[in-house]
């Protein structure tokens, strides 16, 4: 999605056929067309691949914004939620103790997205 300038002075969001539709069959084939948009939402998004090139109308992008996000929150991989939500906090966390332990260097853990991975993935594991 490409940031435009409209004509009323705001920034708004270009939204072009084809990422439209690269989401629609990433939806389709993850199984969640059908289960999360209701008939209405599925209907807009279909008129606006056949007869839309480029959105250009403010309102019709953010109705078109509001069940994309929608879409892409149920498709985002449960490891990337639990990292999200969770692996920050708890890579703090340690970094905290170990530090407290005189490991000078863990205040790097925080920032690093692999251990953050890490602890998502054992946490996640956890009985």
């Amino acid at each position: 999605m490409t940031k435009v300038g409209n004509k009323m002075g705001q920034v708004g969001i270009s939204l072009p056929r084809d990422e439209i539709v690269q989401m629609k069959t990433k939806a389709l084939r993850r199984g969640v067309w059908y289960r999360v948009l209701t008939k209405v939402e599925r209907a807009c998004i279909d008129l606006v691949i056949r007869v839309v090139e480029r959105v250009r109308s403010f309102v019709l992008q953010k109705i078109l914004c509001s069940i994309l996000k929608k879409l892409e929150d149920v498709m985002e991989s449960q490891v990337l939620r639990v990292m999200r939500e969770m692996g920050g906090s708890l890579a703090l966390k340690l970094s905290r103790i170990a530090q407290g332990w005189g490991n000078d260097s863990a205040w790097r853990w925080v920032k690093d997205a692999g251990f953050s991975r890490y602890l998502a993935i054992t946490y996640m594991n956890a009985p």
